[in-house]
């Protein structure tokens, strides 16, 4: 896998983390200076895995981006905001991440 490409697929989905907290800063958007920065930085999120799909397949960069995004939403809503997922939640999130192994590995 060409490093470069995986380098933008995770700053992609690092940005993609960020957003998803502002959203859940927002309030459901009754605070607007976190929704938009949220807005923006989702804007850079896609322009990053832009860049990546120029050298990798995009599917693996966006099963890549996908994973890496739901297992930091999910770690660091925990941190930040004390959300809790059930086991059922984390065996799911395992089994996307399993899926996402296998997919780049080919």
């Amino acid at each position: 896998m060409n490093l470069t490409a995986f380098l933008f697929v995770l700053c992609s989905a690092l940005i993609d983390i960020a957003a998803n907290m502002m959203v859940a800063k927002s309030d459901g958007f009754r605070k607007p200076a976190w929704g938009l920065a949220a807005i923006v930085l989702v804007w850079i999120a896609f322009a990053l895995l832009g860049q990546a799909v120029k050298t990798l397949d995009l599917a693996t960069a966006y099963a890549m981006w996908g994973a890496i995004g739901v297992i930091g939403t999910a770690l660091c809503g925990r941190v930040l905001f004390g959300n809790r997922l059930r086991p059922i939640g984390w065996m799911g999130i395992a089994l996307v991440t399993g899926a996402v192994v296998v997919l780049s590995s080919h």
